[in-house]
């Protein structure tokens, strides 16, 4: 564990000599069909990543948050699929060049692990979500979407568990292939049943085990 923080800090370190770059909400950081402009560190905020279907709806497949680095596909392979980064909220990201990104991991092949621990998470968090698609109703996609964030942006709230993320009822919508109005209407649900609370600044979780026994 020692190894693994010395690691994290002089993969920040390094980070911390790039571009520091701050972001609006609703400020695109990679556009769909353009090529990063480097490897992204986010020291702060939030970032989404979405496709844009063929029906011209948004997607979003991924949200990323502090210590998080993006894009890695493209980092090691060169390949950038149609997918568009925004900051969720006021965010803060340095940012390094590709070569130099490789560079850094040549030189110092002992941060590599942390990398490949970020990259087995968001593989775990794409195979959640493609879990979450699974399931026939809007209720329980729902129900699972609350479940799997508890872990990444649970926090204690006024009266449970508080996801402590800007993810708006449109993100939810998106990520579980619902309509907002269907999704709103859900949500309503789950909270005239007592499960969640929408009353808070954030979503609160008031009984997760209820939300299970709908899965």
């Amino acid at each position: 564990m020692l190894a693994d923080a010395a690691a994290h800090k002089q993969l920040m370190d390094f980070f911390s000599t790039g571009t520091q770059l701050t972001y609006k909400k609703g400020e695109a950081i990679v556009r769909s069909g353009d090529d990063p402009q480097g490897i992204y560190y986010v020291t702060n905020g939030y970032v989404k990543a979405y496709a844009i279907t063929k029906y011209g709806e948004e997607n979003v497949l991924i949200i990323r948050q502090h210590d998080d680095i993006f894009p890695l596909i493209w980092a090691f392979t060169g390949l950038h699929r149609d997918i568009t980064y925004e900051a969720m909220s006021d965010t803060t990201l340095w940012r390094v060049a590709r070569s130099e990104f490789l560079d850094f991991l040549r030189k110092n092949e002992h941060v590599v692990p942390v990398l490949l621990d970020a990259s087995i998470e968001a593989y775990r968090l794409h195979s959640e979500r493609v879990n979450t698609l699974e399931y026939r109703t809007v209720r329980e996609r729902l129900a699972s979407f609350l479940l799997s964030n508890i872990d990444r942006f649970g926090v204690k709230g006024e009266k449970g568990i508080a996801l402590a993320a800007p993810i708006r009822r449109h993100d939810m919508a998106s990520s579980i292939n619902a309509s907002r109005e269907s999704t709103s209407r859900e949500l309503a649900a789950l909270a005239r049943h007592g499960y969640i609370d929408l009353k808070t600044q954030y979503i609160e979780i008031l009984q997760p085990e209820k939300l299970r026994e709908l899965l």
